[in-house]
């Protein structure tokens, strides 16, 4: 292996994924790009504590009988692949070698490459489709009757286990409820607020509900809209949504990816063009928007105008506050929160913005961190990955019960919904007496003293 070069302080670029191509799909081709990088990964390792691919990498390099990557099986190359689950922490946190370093390594969309490959192989499970289909078993939220059931399922074991062996969905891993309303059909009509566009920040918002907000918990949904009607922020809710997409990246089925990329882009570039912030309350939708989808159409002017349009929600508060339109009159304090900041917000590069707003608010003392959860969308709900996820997150779930301000904390919150369940999980498991769990949105609700 060459010597890596030295100073190598440029910010990270990242390659348009090629994924219309056909050599995307050669599996020849992806395994030799795989092996260069599995290369320079073993002589390095910085990445080890990240997730298991790495671990699971070194341990193939290590009991091979060279010693190196080119004693390592290639049908082994799979199991390095499974256990990515595209957090992209490796490229935009650790990795010295991305681009524009010679070496131009993209470890997370090589993975995407071979997942494309297995998904177009046929060796994904249905039980892995449906997990991923979150339209699919969301259209059942708002169905009185079939709402109760499926929430009474999801906690009976003899249904759980039923579950595990027909979808493989660890009996023990936490799932979301189904909303008894969704988020769409329940949030109120903007107040008449006059339009006060900031030196940066549009003056009106659009909100794009997400499937989970949308299905699973539109009360965050909900604090997200009291927070902007306090801040006299007029609102509009996208009028026709579809899944963003990140649930079948995640599994390699990119013609899926492609379909939510055609209804949903058309729309919200509309409003992109007509002046709104496009806003989203869960990070992995905003990242979608953000990166994924230009990376996979560079070249569509409409998909770059949604990209310049997408806003993480306390990206856009903070921003009102730096153009001098933010309300700071809170009038609850908080206490002592723990909060962790998602993989998909980290690498969206916007800084601490949710720990800046939250630190805002008298007497809150906020606790900020920044390691994994390690749930990572379905991967920490399915069989073989479930009691790794918990490993992946136990050093996280230490770290937030011990505050600074001594004992437990009063909250514990994450940006993620579904990585904040997984961490109240977590405190579970280590019988530390999990703190309330809130997301940051109704946090601040709080702090606002809204009901």
């Amino acid at each position: 292996m060459a010597a890596a070069r030295e100073g190598n302080l440029e910010a990270p670029t990242r390659h348009p994924i090629d994924w219309k191509n056909p050599e995307y799909y050669d599996e020849k081709k992806t395994f030799d790009e795989l092996e260069r990088i599995f290369d320079i990964c073993h002589g390095c390792r910085r990445c080890v504590s990240l997730c298991g691919s790495f671990p699971t990498l070194f341990d193939l390099v290590d009991e091979s009988k060279t010693g190196e990557v080119d004693g390592v099986d290639r049908k082994d190359y799979w199991k390095v692949v499974d256990q990515c689950y595209l957090c992209d922490l490796c490229y935009m946190t650790k990795c010295p070698y991305v681009p524009p370093h010679e070496w131009n390594l993209d470890f997370p969309h090589t993975m995407l490459r071979a997942k494309a490959i297995k998904f177009k192989k046929g060796d994904v499970s249905l039980g892995e489709k449906f997990l991923s289909s979150t339209d699919v078993h969301g259209q059942f939220a708002g169905i009185p009757i079939v709402v109760q059931l499926a929430n009474a399922v999801n906690h009976t074991k003899p249904a759980r286990a039923a579950m595990e062996k027909v979808l493989n969905v660890d009996r023990n891993a936490w799932l979301p409820e189904l909303a008894t309303r969704k988020f769409r059909s329940s949030a109120p009509k903007s107040p008449d607020f006059s339009i006060k566009d900031g030196a940066k920040t549009p003056g009106k918002v659009v909100i794009f509900s997400t499937c989970y907000i949308n299905y699973n918990e539109p009360g965050i949904g909900h604090d997200l809209l009291k927070v902007l009607q306090h801040n006299e922020v007029p609102y509009v809710l996208v009028n026709k949504e579809k899944c963003c997409g990140m649930p079948k990246l995640e599994l390699g089925d990119l013609e899926s990816v492609n379909e939510s990329k055609e209804a949903n882009i058309p729309v919200l570039a509309k409003y992109a063009r007509d002046g709104y912030a496009i806003i989203t309350a869960v990070p992995s939708c905003t990242l979608m928007f953000k990166q994924e989808i230009p990376l996979m159409y560079p070249g569509d002017a409409d998909v770059q105008a949604v990209k310049e349009a997408m806003w993480d929600p306390f990206e856009y508060l903070m921003q009102r506050k730096r153009d001098g339109l933010l309300k700071t009159d809170f009038s609850r304090p908080l206490g002592k929160i723990s909060y962790q900041v998602p993989c998909h917000s980290r690498v969206q590069n916007i800084g601490k913005k949710t720990e800046e707003m939250l630190k805002m608010v008298p007497e809150t003392y906020v606790q900020t961190n920044e390691r994994c959860s390690g749930h990572a969308g379905t991967f920490g709900v399915k069989v073989p990955y479930h009691e790794q996820a918990m490993k992946i997150g136990k050093p996280l779930f230490k770290k937030m019960a011990e505050h600074p301000q001594g004992g437990t904390p009063d909250y514990i919150s994450s940006d993620c919904p579904l990585g904040g369940h997984h961490i109240e999980q977590g405190f579970e498991r280590n019988e530390l007496g999990a703190p309330k769990l809130e997301h940051p949105l109704t946090l601040v609700r709080m702090a606002y003293g809204l009901d």
